[in-house]
């Protein structure tokens, strides 16, 4: 009663599904659009969210159930695409984790003498950027952080063509 109040509940529509044939929609049709994505996931679990989501879209969308023969279709066509959807999502999610777990392996896989090595290149660099002018120093430290030669002659206002010469 609280919630009809403020006006959280959702009120049906008067196009929605008559619940006897969605649930026979159901019935007949889960197992194979379960089957479906079970073939792309394979993860069981997954696989019966996905099939939901399917029959809510169905239910959410009545206009499928009035022509004769399209819901079979229609379902299928969805749980695939929402299958092939979960694959590429996890397909991303594993690169970024990879990527990450890249990231946090470099400096704590170096070994003591690695890490020496490093230090030891880091301060003759340094040495070197303090020996020359700024300018040239800018324009090291900008390319190795990856800009460019047209982005680094947008920051430091000279002509593209120039850059190869002030790097060299």
């Amino acid at each position: 009663q609280v919630l009809k109040s403020v006006n959280l509940v959702a009120k049906p529509r008067s196009s929605a599904w008559p619940e006897a044939e969605f649930e026979a929609v159901f019935l007949e049709h889960y197992p194979r659009v379960l089957s479906v994505l079970e073939r792309l996931l394979r993860e069981r679990a997954r696989c019966e969210e996905l099939a939901n989501d399917v029959f809510w879209k169905l239910y959410r969308t009545p206009a499928v159930g009035e022509g004769n023969g399209r819901v079979g279709g229609w379902l299928y066509r969805t749980a695939t695409n929402l299958g092939i959807d979960a694959l590429r999502a996890s397909a991303r999610r594993r690169r970024y984790e990879d990527a990450a777990a890249r990231n946090q392996e470099g400096p704590a896989a170096a070994s003591p003498l690695d890490d020496m090595v490093r230090a030891e290149q880091s301060r003759r660099v340094r040495a070197v950027l303090a020996a020359i002018k700024p300018a040239q120093a800018q324009v090291l430290i900008l390319r190795a952080s990856g800009f460019s030669y047209k982005e680094l002659a947008d920051v430091l206002q000279v002509k593209p063509g120039g850059m190869g010469t002030m790097l060299s």
